[in-house]
């Protein structure tokens, strides 16, 4: 066989509503990403995956998504994959790894094939890896739209539904403080998390509204109190200034957005927080297949 391989692109995400406690998100695109190399083999149902940004990190995710997509073209008994990816994403903190890595996989996977497949088709196939994967409560259906189409979306998770996608306003980015410790998503309490769903659905209602901002913090602030997270740092960037502030996804990243004016100062009161200081842009880009 002729060795067939493809690179895609996908980029990052961070929460406006955490969609675990009723099923519903929303999510805005920030330019941190993931590539993902896919190169097809003549060993069928042989796929080894590498993580190389972060090599100790299970490979399970990739695998199987790119096992979801031979299967779907039924090439999975012609085929088999090496797939290797590389990230500017911390893995394991809240800030949407394995919904990127799960789009850019699916993506490159497709073009080393040769085929096409609709925006949505994509999505689901790396959704579906990752309950195969076990990485995922809701399926993240919002985190992988924001991260594969960019801007705002707000999304029902459990019927993989994009009620409404949206233009980020200008001049304004994000600083992201990023704690050493991981915290895995399939880990988590649902049953304590799903006791927050009335409060939630406010965060919801505000996001549906167009306040974003407004929603992002409220939302960090009730899931920060129910996973014994402390809210000190999204708090003290806010009084530094950020407009929004609050945890993104699980934890523990706290996501701060930011004006121009204000991003020194908001940076300078993260940095009294032990962690590390991730700065991102606003990203309004697609997620697409580069070779």
């Amino acid at each position: 066989m002729k060795s067939a391989r493809a690179e895609a692109i996908a980029y990052g995400a961070a929460t406006i509503v955490n969609a675990i406690a009723t099923g519903q998100g929303a999510a805005f695109g920030v330019d941190l990403w993931t590539k993902a190399q896919v190169e097809l083999t003549d060993e069928p149902k042989v796929i080894r995956g590498e993580i190389t940004s972060d090599p100790s990190e299970s490979a399970l995710l990739i695998e199987r998504t790119a096992a979801r997509v031979l299967q779907h073209f039924k090439v999975e008994k012609q085929f088999g994959a090496k797939i290797k990816t590389y990230s500017n994403i911390p893995i394991a903190r809240g800030l949407k790894s394995s919904s990127v890595a799960a789009n850019a996989v699916t993506l490159a996977t497709v073009a080393a094939l040769d085929k096409s497949l609709d925006d949505f088709g994509l999505i689901n196939i790396g959704i579906d890896a990752a309950f195969d994967a076990k990485v995922t409560i809701t399926g993240a259906f919002d985190d992988a739209c924001a991260s594969y189409f960019g801007g705002v979306v707000i999304t029902d998770n459990l019927k993989r539904k994009l009620i409404s996608r949206l233009s980020l306003p200008e001049g304004l980015s994000v600083l992201f403080h990023v704690p050493a410790k991981k915290a895995y998503t399939g880990k988590s309490d649902v049953k304590k998390l799903k006791t927050l769903a009335p409060l939630v659905k406010i965060a919801y209602k505000e996001a549906s509204a167009g306040n974003f901002w407004t929603a992002l913090s409220l939302n960090g602030i009730i899931y920060s109190s129910a996973l014994g997270y402390n809210s000190s740092v999204a708090l003290d960037a806010m009084n530094a200034g950020a407009i929004a502030a609050g945890l993104c996804g699980k934890g523990p990243a706290v996501t701060a957005v930011v004006s121009d004016e204000t991003f020194d100062q908001v940076k300078a009161a993260l940095q009294h927080h032990k962690g590390e200081i991730l700065p991102a842009g606003m990203n309004l880009e697609k997620a697409k297949a580069v070779t």
